[in-house]
């Protein structure tokens, strides 16, 4: 009984009951249309053949009075298929025809109506229904033509076979249409149903299963595939954020309480309990920075600052950031060498796009560095490749391995040649985190020597110029 309720209740039961009602409906109406027209036209036909004869018999009776209505009668209820006849004189003698017996008050008047009859030749007392029309002569004789209603009857009797018989098939191919969606396309939906429930058990492994077919359903189970990727990389993220959290900041925050714990144990004066006090206010402050890089690249990660975007001119980014670090460059030794083109429009956060070009000079100016501390030449680059353009920063340094230019840009990340570097490794995730939002890509590659820092980001054609062009 329980697993009637769950197949009465399944969508493939519900739409096979539907298809059956349906598909009822519309060969009901076809078969009732197709049924009363070819009655409707048989009747018409049987009528007029009625008229016809009445006409011509009509026609005799004025030429040859009633005997030779009579002789014609004979003759004709010989002939295959023939009509009903009946003809009697003003008696109600029968003086010919094929009827043995017929109701009297039917030839009393004039008029076509549908009545039951015995033929002559039957030697039961089946009754049978024809169409009859009596006609009363002014002298007292009367003349019945009918048509046996046996072909209508006929008729009626395969409209009812075939509607038997549609209705028939009409079940077997709803179940069957039934079966197929209950075995193939809701089976699909039973095994999506089990995976989201691996899923709900915290196993956020599984996937739904794609055939490859393209239908409703295969695009579904790739559209939640990618939120459980998506969802997943979050996940992962979050606990990778709170271990590198628990680790990373762990030292700072012990530094912090042990120079508390200090200045209260040995400080003698105001000024070493100023000092130490000043020195945790710093440490904070740096806490605080980390918390903040850590907030925005979350933001920037789950999409929420797309509200803050507009169309702007790259180069101009470029420039600016140039323009401020130039003068540090500089200081440090080194040159920068600015090559930006104009015209490089893209859509997105002109904030955010410059923090990420100042965090890759801020990481030149810290790395960019060779084995003797030498700093060599900087480069900012500003140009269109295709339908994107690119803000590279390169430096002179040593540059960044192969096998680790992936995980520098995750959050914490830090190799072992800049753990002597201030800084928690966060500067490479935000920068990341901002191409991710304008639909780009941070791509790190060997400068020969370096490391060569490119911002990939999809171009952004202005509406004036392409205006221009449909002018």
């Amino acid at each position: 009984m329980i697993a009637l309720g769950k197949i009465a209740r399944s969508t493939g039961f519900k739409l096979s009951l539907l298809y059956l009602i349906i598909f009822a409906f519309v060969a009901s109406a076809a078969i009732s249309y197709v049924f009363f027209n070819a009655r409707r036209i048989l009747d018409e036909q049987i009528y007029s053949a009625i008229d016809n004869e009445v006409q011509m018999l009509t026609r005799g009776f004025e030429r040859f009075g009633p005997v030779g209505v009579a002789k014609a009668i004979e003759r004709r209820k010989q002939q295959p298929g023939s009509f009903l006849y009946l003809m009697v004189d003003p008696f109600g003698r029968k003086m010919a025809g094929n009827i043995e017996e017929i109701e009297p008050r039917l030839l009393e008047k004039s008029g076509v109506s549908e009545e039951s009859y015995k033929r002559v030749e039957d030697t039961d007392a089946v009754e049978h229904q024809a169409i009859i029309r009596v006609l009363v002569f002014d002298s007292g004789f009367r003349l019945l033509v009918g048509r046996d209603v046996e072909e209508r009857a006929r008729l009626d009797a395969a409209v009812k076979r075939a509607s038997q018989l549609a209705f028939l098939v009409i079940c077997l191919f709803s179940v069957a249409g039934g079966w197929f969606v209950m075995r193939r396309v809701l089976k699909r939906v039973s095994e999506m149903t089990e995976t989201t429930k691996t899923l709900v058990s915290d196993n956020l492994d599984g996937r739904l299963k794609v055939t490859g077919s393209g239908d409703e359903l295969d695009r579904l189970a790739v559209n939640l595939n990618d939120m459980l990727d998506r969802i997943s990389e979050l996940m992962s993220g979050l606990k990778e954020v709170s271990d590198n959290i628990a680790h990373d900041l762990k030292t700072p925050l012990t530094r912090l309480r042990n120079r508390a714990d200090e200045a209260l144990r040995t400080a003698t004066s105001e000024d070493e309990l100023r000092e130490a006090l000043e020195a945790n206010i710093n440490e904070s402050d740096n806490l605080i920075r980390v918390f903040n890089a850590l907030l925005m690249i979350a933001r920037l990660e789950a999409g929420n600052a797309q509200a803050d975007m507009t169309d702007f001119d790259a180069s101009e980014i470029a420039r600016d950031v140039a323009e401020l670090y130039e003068p540090l460059v500089e200081d440090a030794g080194a040159s920068l060498e600015i090559n930006v083109a104009d015209n490089l429009w893209i859509h997105g956060n002109r904030e955010l796009l410059g923090q990420a070009v100042s965090n890759l000079m801020d990481n030149a100016l810290k790395y960019g560095v060779d084995e003797n501390g030498v700093m060599g030449a900087l480069a900012i680059t500003a140009m269109q490749d295709g339908e994107f353009i690119e803000l590279i920063v390169s430096d002179k340094g040593q540059g960044i391995p192969e096998e680790d230019r992936e995980r520098v840009s995750e959050r914490f990340v830090r190799l072992e040649g800049s753990r002597t570097q201030p800084g928690f490794g966060l500067g490479l995730s935000l920068v990341s985190a901002v191409a991710q939002l304008h639909e780009g890509a941070l791509v790190l590659g060997d400068n020969n020597p370096g490391l060569k820092a490119v911002l990939r980001l999809p171009l952004r054609k202005r509406v004036e110029e392409a205006e221009h062009r449909e002018v």
